[in-house]
């Protein structure tokens, strides 16, 4: 049985998260117009539908606007929050005029952010938070300051981080009073580094590998919860047109398409299916908005791929046989 460290703290939350990102327009500062609110209507309830009652925010995405279409949604169905896991995330600034892109962790800026991102919900709290990328410029004691003030004035739940590894994470905790209980990281057949990094220690294939060693057995040994952006490959193994793509990626997507076959599912499912195979429990974080595909990724969790078949689909989506 897969091992959710995520139930230790939220015990009714779905195994799958819908991801947000895709909700209220363009990434500019148009207004939201009706049609956004109707797509995120339309977006939630294809989630509950299918078992999914946990929502991945971020204050950057749209710009604000998609937890604002959101928050909407909330004002009109107010009795659907309690029955919902809301994490939001922050500590990504936008240029402005000459100032580049950046991030803070700043306290100040944590709790500002969070501020903001409740009064778009329409929310008085969030269950979880994490910090969006690492801060080089990071002072840890400033975050736990903001994580105390948010957690005792009861805005933010539970906290977590997105994109660090075992190292930053351990840092960071021996500075916080709270544990932190998520680390969402990008995970997907089209990106296996968190795989190959453990695969190949003592092979020089390994020195072309991305991944910061120990980070998931750090997250595993220390009950963090993984939750995988990315997950669903943008579609190249559900349906997207790989005529141009790579022999792995056209070799996996043939392969999925026959394991959906056999065990009658969606291609959506098996993918979601091969990342919850690990034993560390993972959390797909899907990225459509799609209705139809939202539902087709529901019930993922009771595929049992064999250890067959899942080592048949990393080997291919690899597109090298393993040392």
């Amino acid at each position: 049985m897969n091992r959710m460290p995520l139930t230790i703290f939220l015990p009714q939350a779905s195994r799958i998260a819908a991801g947000c990102m895709g909700l209220g327009g363009d990434w500019d500062n148009s207004p939201v117009s009706k049609e956004h609110v109707i797509q995120a209507h339309q977006f939630l309830d294809s989630a509950l539908e299918s078992g999914i009652n946990f929502f991945d925010h971020a204050d950057i995405y749209t710009r604000g606007k998609a937890e604002q279409v959101f928050g909407r949604v909330l004002v009109d169905r107010p009795g659907l929050r309690e029955d919902m896991f809301l994490q939001g995330k922050c500590g990504i600034r936008f240029a402005e005029g000459s100032v580049p892109t950046r991030y803070d962790f700043s306290r100040d800026w944590i709790v500002h952010s969070v501020e903001n991102s409740l009064a778009r919900l329409h929310t008085d709290y969030l269950d979880l938070l994490l910090l969006h990328r690492p801060d080089p410029l990071m002072q840890p004691e400033e975050v736990a300051g903001a994580f105390h003030q948010l957690q005792k004035d009861g805005k933010v739940r539970h906290f977590g981080v997105s994109n660090m590894n075992g190292h930053q994470i351990n840092y960071l905790q021996s500075f916080l009073d709270q544990p932190i209980v998520v680390n969402q990281l990008q995970m997907s057949l089209t990106h296996l580094d968190w795989l190959d990094e453990g695969v190949l220690v003592n092979h020089t294939e390994g020195q072309a590998v991305s991944f910061t060693p120990g980070t998931i057995e750090y997250c595993r040994s220390h009950n963090i919860q993984l939750q995988a952006w990315g997950c669903l490959s943008k579609g190249v193994f559900t349906g997207k047109d790989v005529h141009g793509a790579s022999d792995a990626i056209k070799e996996t997507a043939g392969l999925v398409k026959a394991f959906s076959q056999e065990l009658g599912v969606s291609r959506e499912a098996i993918v979601l299916a091969w990342l919850m195979r690990h034993p560390a429990g993972i959390q797909p974080v899907i990225g459509t908005t799609n209705a139809q595909r939202i539902k087709a990724c529901g019930g993922a969790e009771d595929i049992g791929l064999t250890r067959e078949q899942w080592y048949q689909l990393y080997v291919s989506a690899r597109g090298r046989m393993l040392p």
